[in-house]
């Protein structure tokens, strides 16, 4: 059977169930039952019908951790239990964070929550162009990270950029970062440290020449500073 993205049934249904809808909950306690899932259920009676994360978009059956949970439909068309999936893994929309404010915070927002790679995430943030603080020589101003690695605050966003605007910022090309940071292999970006999916990834993991494979790599994304 071919599926579709916000499908995922055990019989052709014409109309997929979308996303929120399953989980939606009245005042009283009371389930609410989607219009899309009760159309899918006339037409495919005795069935479970399943409602995909909206992340999901591959048209192919998605796997297991994205679909929130199931429907079962009577021999009468009529939707009756509901049984949620306790592999559902939430996608950043379904957990309500903010909006992505450019490609590297959306690739890193996929990577966290397991939509994505991390490897896509550095192939996004090597083709970015991105805001750095400058130390007093005009270099990049390396700070001190959590564990006391050597970390460069990098921002893809206004949005994300915390520290004062009296202090100097340069706008440049990642790979322009990464080639000015080649006599410093222990230094590590910090991307987005504000924001609800930051990314840590050493600086020499970073493509400097597109091409370049960043497989191998040890970066990684946190809904909050690693």
């Amino acid at each position: 059977m071919d599926m579709r993205p916000g499908e995922h049934m055990e019989a052709t249904s014409g109309t997929p169930a979308p996303f929120p809808g399953s989980g939606a909950v009245e005042a009283d306690g009371i389930r609410v039952i989607p219009e899309a899932v009760r159309a899918a259920a006339r037409q495919a009676p005795g069935h479970w019908i399943g409602v995909v994360d909206p992340e999901w978009t591959e048209e192919r059956t998605p796997p297991e951790w994205a679909v929130l949970g199931e429907w079962r439909s009577d021999d009468d068309g009529d939707v009756g239990a509901y049984r949620a999936n306790p592999a559902y893994r939430p996608s950043a929309r379904a957990l309500g964070w903010p909006e992505p404010t450019d490609p590297v915070d959306a690739a890193a927002q996929r990577a966290a929550t397991g939509y994505g790679s991390v490897e896509e995430a550095v192939v996004a943030l090597a083709a970015a162009e991105v805001t750095v603080v400058a130390g007093p020589d005009g270099t990049p101003l390396v700070a001190a990270g959590q564990d006391g690695e050597s970390v460069v605050l990098v921002f893809t966003s206004p949005a994300h950029a915390f520290m004062s605007p009296t202090l100097r910022h340069d706008t440049l090309p990642v790979r322009d970062l990464i080639r000015s940071l080649a006599h410093s292999p222990a230094v590590s970006l910090l991307v987005n440290a504000g924001a609800v999916a930051p990314l840590l990834v050493p600086a020499n993991r970073v493509p400097a020449d597109r091409g370049e494979d960043p497989a191998g790599s040890s970066p990684h994304t946190s809904g909050r500073y690693p």
